[in-house]
C-alpha cells in the first residue's frame, strides 16, 4: 500500500497514516518538513498483516466474481483526523505471454483468457451519464464480451472504470493515435513512430501518461497500458513509459501499440490491426490466414457497417429522405473509404435481394448485422489456440451513425448486438463457415462430461433432413470439432442448420441457429485492401423469400419489481413451418417509441415447427417516462 502525504502548512509537522482494509490495520508515522511531499509505502514484508491468505479474488464475469475491497486510509496530526481517502480496488493478477507463432495473449489469476471486446468512443462532447454508462457495460456484459477497448486520452472521471470494476469487465486503457495520423501533422505523413518528436513534447507527454496511470491505477479491470496506437512511441519515449510503469504500477504489462511492430527496446508487438473495417462474409474468418482472419490478437476489426433498427434511423433521417438510400444516410456514415454503405448493400442486393422499401432494407439489414458479426467471435473461439483475442471496431456510438456499433446512440441494439451475444457464449456449438463442420468451444475453466451434440437440418419447406445426436466431452478452455456436415443432395438452395448442446438429463445447454446457402461465398484474396477483402460471388439466400408463412402464439406479461420491470414472454410456433428471425420490440403504448436501455436475454430468434421458448426482458420502469409497456414481435415470415 503507498500512499502520497503533504504538508500544506509552514510548520514542520509530524502525523500518523493509518490504513484499513476490512479487518487489517497498519499505521505509519511521519515527519514532514513545511510543504514538504513524501510517499509512504507499506510492504509486506515489514507489515505482515498485509500478506493476505485466500483473498477473494477480482474476475472477468465469466470466470469467477469481480471481488473488490475497500482500503480506508486516515492521516492524522495533532490527536485529530487532517484528511480522509477510500479507494476500492481488487485482489488479481494480469501477465502476458507469447504464443509459439509470436502471438501475444493475457493471462488473469494464472488462466488464459481470450480477450473478446469493442472499441469504445465517449459521448459527443464528452458529455458523461452514469445510467447511460452502467446501461453500456450491462449491455456489453449481455453480450458475453469480456472487454471494452479504450483508445485516446482516458479521461478524467473514475465512472465507467469503477462500473468496469464492478462487472468484471476488461478494460485496455491505450494512448491516443491522433499524434500519428497526417491530418494533425500539418498534413505531412509521420514516420514509424508518430507526431511526437521534440524533447518538449516528449517530456509534456510522458508527464501527461504518469499522472493518467496514477490516477487509475487501482482499478483491477485494468489489464494493460497501452502506450501507442497505430504506431510506437519513439524508442526514447517508449523507454520512458516502461521505467514511468516500472516505478509507479508495475502490477500490469505495457503494450508498445496495437498494430504489428517492432520495437528496439521491447521486441515485436504480437499482436495485429490489419481489419477489415468493411463489410465481409462469414467465411473470412475462417479462411484469411494474412489480413485479419482468426489468428493473433486482432486489436481493432469489424465486418463494417451495423445499420439500425428502423426506430432509430427515423430518428436520425428526416422523413423525406427515408428513402431511398440518398446523402443524408452517406453523411452518417463514415469518412475516406467508408462515406457510403455501398459494399454493405452490394452484399445485401447479391445475398440476400434488393431492398424494396425502407423496411425491407432494415428488415435485411439485422440479418446482414447478425450473420456478418457472429463468425468474427466465434471463428476466434473455434481457433482459441492461436487466436488470443479480437477487439470489435466498435463497441458504441458517440452520434447517430450508420457504422460499426453493436447498439446505436439510443442505446438500441441492432442485430449485431444479439449475433455477438450467440458468438461470445462461453460454452458453444458452432458451425465452422471455413470446413462447414460443427465445433464446440469451452471457454471455461472446467470439463464437460456426457453431453450430447444435437445437430438437426432443415430445408426451406421446414422438412427435416438430417438429425444426428453425438456424445462428446471437451476439455477446459479447449476448442474442438464434434462432427463432420454430411454433403446434401437435391437440397433446397437455402436450408436451415440447429444446434444443440444438451446435458445427460436432456436439457439445454447451449444452442446456436443457422441459415446456410448451396452456393458458397468466393473471397477474392487477389484484390484486398487495407480495409476489406472483397467477394468474386457470394451466397445466394434469396430464396428466403418464399418461405412460408408461420404462426407464432404469444403471451406476454409485465411484472414490476422496484424501479425494474421484467418482462416474460411466451413464443410457441404452432405451425409446420419453422418461423424464422423473429424480432421482439418493448414499446411505450401512446408514444409508440421502444422502451431503452432494454437487456434482453436473447432477440431475433427463430423457432422450429413446433417449438417454445420462454423470452425475458429487463428495464428501467422511469424509462417508460409515464407510459405503457406493450409488447412488439414481428419476423421474416411471422406476421406482427
Amino acid at each position: 500500500v503507498e500512499a502520497e502525504v503533504v504538508n500544506h502548512s509552514a510548520s514542520p509537522v509530524k502525523a500518523k497514516v493509518k490504513g484499513t482494509i476490512e479487518n487489517i490495520r497498519f499505521d505509519q508515522t511521519v515527519k514532514l518538513a513545511p510543504y514538504e511531499k513524501k510517499t509512504i509505502s507499506f510492504e509486506p514484508a515489514r507489515y505482515s498483516v498485509l500478506n493476505i491468505k485466500n483473498p477473494r479474488l477480482w474476475w472477468p464475469f465469466q470466470y469467477g466474481d469481480p471481488n473488490l475491497y475497500t482500503l480506508d486510509m486516515q492521516a492524522v496530526a495533532e490527536g485529530m483526523e487532517s484528511d480522509h481517502r477510500k479507494v476500492t480496488f481488487g485482489i488479481r493478477e494480469v501477465v502476458d505471454y507469447l504464443t509459439p507463432e509470436g502471438y501475444r495473449g493475457y493471462m488473469v489469476n494464472g488462466k488464459k483468457i481470450q480477450i473478446r471486446g469493442g472499441g469504445w468512443a465517449d459521448d459527443l462532447f464528452l458529455r458523461e451519464s452514469e445510467k447511460n454508462l452502467e446501461a453500456q457495460v450491462q449491455y456489453v456484459k449481455l453480450m458475453n464480451m469480456n472487454t471494452i477497448r479504450l483508445e485516446g486520452f482516458w479521461g478524467s472521471s473514475q465512472k465507467l472504470y469503477d462500473l468496469c470494476d464492478k462487472y468484471g469487465i476488461l478494460l485496455m486503457t491505450g494512448w491516443s493515435c491522433q499524434w500519428e495520423w497526417k491530418e494533425y501533422l500539418g498534413g505531412k505523413e509521420c514516420d514509424d513512430f508518430g507526431g511526437v518528436k521534440s524533447p518538449e513534447d516528449m517530456k509534456r507527454v510522458a508527464g501527461m501518461f504518469h499522472d493518467q496511470v496514477v490516477m487509475f491505477r487501482n482499478h483491477p479491470s485494468i489489464y494493460v497500458w497501452v502506450l501507442g496506437s497505430d504506431k510506437l512511441p519513439r524508442p526514447e519515449l517508449e523507454k520512458t513509459y516502461y521505467s514511468e510503469l516500472k516505478t509507479i504500477d508495475p502490477t500490469r504489462p505495457g503494450l508498445g501499440a496495437c498494430s504489428n511492430r517492432k520495437s528496439e527496446n521491447t521486441g515485436p508487438s504480437g499482436v495485429k490491426m490489419e481489419g477489415p473495417y468493411d463489410y465481409v462474409t462469414p467465411n473470412y474468418w475462417y479462411l484469411d490466414t494474412t489480413h485479419g482472419g482468426a489468428y493473433g490478437f486482432n486489436t481493432e476489426t469489424g465486418p463494417g457497417p451495423q445499420v439500425p433498427p428502423i426506430e432509430s434511423l427515423k430518428k436520425m433521417i428526416p422523413a423525406d429522405k427515408h428513402w431511398p438510400i440518398n446523402d443524408v444516410w452517406n453523411y452518417h456514415c463514415g469518412r475516406n473509404e467508408f462515406n457510403t454503405l455501398n459494399r454493405y448493400i452490394n452484399a445485401m442486393n447479391n445475398r440476400y435481394g434488393r431492398a424494396t422499401s425502407l423496411d425491407d432494407f432494415v428488415k435485411k439489414a439485422q440479418l446482414e448485422n447478425y450473420e456478418a458479426i457472429r463468425p468474427m467471435f466465434e471463428a476466434f473461439a473455434v481457433n482459441k489456440a492461436k487466436a488470443t483475442g479480437v477487439v470489435q471496431w466498435m463497441l458504441n456510438a458517440a452520434w447517430p451513425k450508420l457504422y460499426w456499433q453493436l447498439y446505436d446512440y439510443y442505446l438500441t441494439p441492432n442485430g449485431a448486438f444479439f449475433g455477438t451475444q450467440a458468438g461470445c457464449k462461453t460454452l458453444n456449438i458452432i458451425y465452422n463457415y471455413g470446413d462447414n463442420n460443427i465445433y464446440v468451444s469451452n471457454d471455461l475453466y472446467k470439463p464437460i462430461k456426457g453431453a450430447t451434440a444435437e445437430i438437426r437440418v432443415f430445408d426451406l419447406n421446414s422438412r427435416e433432413v438430417l438429425t444426428q445426436k453425438v456424445p462428446f466431452e471437451i476439455g477446459e478452455n479447449e476448442a474442438k470439432k464434434v462432427f463432420d456436415m454430411p454433403a446434401f443432395k437435391d437440397i433446397t438452395p437455402v436450408y436451415f442448420l440447429s444446434l444443440r448442446i444438451l446435458q445427460g438429463d436432456g436439457s439445454e445447454l447451449s444452442r446456436n441457429f443457422y441459415w446456410l446457402s448451396t452456393k458458397p461465398d468466393v473471397l477474392d484474396e487477389a484484390k484486398s485492401e487495407w480495409f476489406v477483402t472483397p467477394n468474386s460471388s457470394f451466397a445466394d439466400y434469396t430464396a428466403l423469400s418464399k418461405l412460408a408463412p408461420a404462426k407464432i402464439e404469444t403471451a406476454a406479461a409485465f411484472n414490476p419489481s422496484g424501479n425494474m420491470q421484467e418482462l416474460r414472454v411466451n413464443l410457441k410456433n404452432s405451425s409446420n413451418t419453422l418461423a424464422f428471425f423473429i424480432e421482439l420490440k418493448v414499446k411505450g403504448k401512446k408514444s409508440g417509441q421502444r422502451v431503452l436501455p432494454i437487456q434482453w436475454q436473447d432477440n431475433y430468434i427463430s423457432l422450429l415447427p413446433g417449438e417454445e421458448r420462454i423470452i425475458t426482458a429487463r428495464f428501467n420502469t422511469d424509462d417508460l417516462q409515464g407510459d405503457e409497456p406493450v409488447f412488439e414481435m414481428d419476423g421474416w415470415n411471422v406476421k406482427p
